[in-house]
């Protein structure tokens, strides 16, 4: 095993899990991942390989046919399959938030609905907050619920969902009107069923197409427009409405997590691959690696990739622990994302003109790692997150 993104104080089951999965991205994704993602091609056998390895049920309790694995095995194997391609790391997040939402907030009548054949892959899952307009300020949510009867009418378009055409389950974040003062409390998530695809997937559902974007390709994100679609009161998350905001923060919050493993696994693999060229390349009769500039921005590189690592393990284990982790989760977002891209720009500046050609693969991660800026959140939010938690702390009596 590699020297840098160790972790201390794992199980023989984590230790094993890791190990083959490690052993699947090296052999089955980093091979293919380039060209795969030059063509926006969606990994088909990747993912039914993922399935097998069970990495879609992994922290499914056993009891709805899941691993009952931890927060932490979930984010390092995440970490080790953005390694390989980030893009296949997304087609397991949204599904992840889902399940996690399910199992501490829905009813005991949709986990049984639902996880075990989540756990399977069978039924996949997609995450829906943002909106065209909306940005970081959720308050600004404008797709409605109206109750009708025993169901809810839903109207509105919804953003940058990830899994939106090969998802058969959306968690959606909806406005209804519940009489509070806070606009917080005025919102609901709805367990939304479609078919996998594109074009009207559900009655008054339509999945547009892909969004064409710069970088993570291959997995599908689109838009969703709801008209008239009705879904029953069963499908509120939970069976209460009103909680929606808390639940989606809750969500929202461990996907922070599985970002800054993401963001570690893209740093780590563009460590990889610059200090491997560093050696091979030679300038001025000795390899570049034994030049002082580029040696120290190894140096620099391998800290900053450790660091990352090591923020992101706390936050998955103080989660695990139960203990509130929202600032740990930020910080980890935070400096895993910016480390990231600065780790990403190191090494393609390592490769020089070769990084600028689509046949070196830290081209592909030098746009593949602009995203951990953005997703679960950009910086600012984070450090607002973070900083406003810290005054609580820190507030002068």
């Amino acid at each position: 095993m590699p020297r840098l993104c160790q972790t201390e104080g794992l199980t023989e089951d984590q230790t094993e899990i890791l190990k083959a999965v490690r052993q699947f991205v090296d052999e089955k994704i980093i091979p293919v991942a380039t060209e795969l993602e030059h063509k926006d091609e969606y990994p088909t056998e990747i993912v039914e390989g993922l399935k097998e390895l069970g990495i879609f049920g992994l922290m499914i309790p056993e009891e709805y046919d899941g691993l009952g694995e931890s927060l932490l095995t979930y984010a390092l194997c995440v970490e080790e399959i953005a390694r390989g391609w980030m893009s296949v790391s997304g087609v397991i997040n949204t599904h992840f938030i889902v399940a996690y939402m399910l199992m501490h907030h829905g009813t005991e009548e949709q986990k049984q609905k639902y996880l075990p054949r989540m756990a399977t892959g069978e039924v996949r899952g997609a995450f829906s907050m943002s909106e065209p307009g909306l940005g970081s300020d959720v308050s600004a949510i404008s797709t409605k619920a109206v109750r009708d009867g025993d169901d809810y009418v839903i109207n509105g378009q919804k953003m940058w969902l990830t899994n939106g055409g090969s998802s058969t389950l959306i968690a959606v974040l909806t406005k209804t009107d519940e009489g509070a003062e806070t606009p917080y409390k005025n919102m609901t998530t709805f367990l939304v069923e479609k078919e996998p695809g594109f074009g009207e997937t559900a009655p008054g559902l339509t999945i547009p197409g892909k969004i064409d974007k710069m970088g993570y390709k291959g997995v599908d994100t689109t838009e969703a427009v709801f008209e008239n679609h009705r879904v029953s009161a069963d499908q509120v998350l939970g069976g209460e409405p009103g909680k929606g905001f808390y639940q989606m923060m809750d969500g929202v919050e461990v996907g922070r997590v599985n970002v800054a493993a993401r963001a570690c696994g893209i740093a780590n693999r563009a460590f990889e691959l610059g200090v491997a060229y560093s050696q091979q390349r030679e300038t001025f009769g000795k390899p570049i690696a034994e030049h002082q500039a580029v040696l120290f921005r190894l140096a620099e590189m391998a800290t900053k990739v450790e660091t990352a690592h090591t923020m992101m393990v706390k936050a998955a284990r103080m989660k695990d622990s139960g203990q509130r982790m929202d600032v740990e989760a930020g910080m980890a977002k935070m400096l895993a994302s910016e480390y990231c891209n600065e780790v990403v720009e190191a090494s393609f500046r390592i490769h020089g003109g070769y990084g600028y050609s689509k046949e070196y693969e830290i081209e592909r991660l030098y746009r593949e790692s602009a995203f951990m800026l953005i997703g679960e959140g950009t910086s600012d939010i984070q450090k607002m997150i973070i900083g406003r938690s810290l005054l609580k702390d820190y507030k002068l009596r």
